[in-house]
């Protein structure tokens, strides 16, 4: 029986493993499994190494075994900012929409040694 393939969106514990190359384990968001030709029992993944609190620090392709990888549970929510920018949406009365901007008449324009 093979290993499951993660899918996009999933988090994963990639260890060593997975690849010798992982002695120390990193979190891993998958973005996709690369269909790049690999020796059997190994995949390319594309997608985002995450630091301890569910942020991306560096978007990487491993190379892996899929029977190495530890699905994760419950992937870490992404940090919201403290505090957000105001947004003014300038909305008529009732919260309709504005009506479209109306355009302009285009001025004469004064071109070099013309006036």
């Amino acid at each position: 029986m093979t290993a499951p393939l993660p899918r996009a969106g999933e988090l994963v514990l990639v260890t060593r493993a997975a690849s010798v190359q992982f002695v120390t384990p990193i979190m891993f968001r998958v973005i996709r499994v690369l269909d790049w030709v690999t020796y059997d029992g190994w995949i390319w993944l594309d997608g985002y190494q995450l630091d301890k609190k569910g942020d991306a620090i560096a978007r990487r392709s491993i190379f892996v075994q899929p029977a190495g990888l530890r699905m994760q549970q419950r992937s870490p929510a992404p940090r919201r900012p403290t505090t957000l920018p105001a947004v003014r949406q300038n909305r008529g009365p009732t919260g309709l929409s504005p009506a479209a901007p109306q355009r302009q008449p285009a001025q004469a324009r004064r071109t070099a040694g013309h006036g």
